[in-house]
């Protein structure tokens, strides 16, 4: 069995390792992208406006960075018609419907810590 190193300077820890926790929290990071992702989950492709309107304290600019950083990483895929005014449409992309557990575990922790917590 693989020994988790318990800091960078353990000598098990390779000079170029990341902790998977870590990288995935890299990718998640941001106060906005676990909510665009549960969104997306839960109802499939929506246009920019509409995520615009289920997360109405994101500005457009934050919005559009999340996005941009969910579709660099191939979590999130963004499609563009050509027509006017301009329509995007965001989906999950097969990488991105791999978190759906994560997702799910993340809200049974929560309903679970609520009930604690009441």
């Amino acid at each position: 069995m693989d020994t988790i190193p318990k800091a960078k300077t353990d000598a098990a820890w390779p000079e170029c390792y990341i902790c998977p926790v870590e990288n995935t929290l890299e990718i998640l990071d941001g106060k906005w992208k676990i909510l665009i992702l549960h969104y997306l989950l839960e109802e499939g492709t929506l246009r920019f406006s509409e995520l615009k309107k289920r997360l109405p304290s994101v500005t457009q600019k934050m919005l559009t960075a999340q996005l941009r950083s969910l579709e660099k990483r191939n979590v999130v895929a963004r499609k563009v018609y050509p027509v006017v005014p301009p329509k995007v449409e965001y989906s999950l992309t097969a990488t991105g419907l791999t978190l759906r557990p994560i997702m799910q575990a993340m809200r049974e922790w929560s309903i679970a810590y609520d009930k604690v917590i009441r």
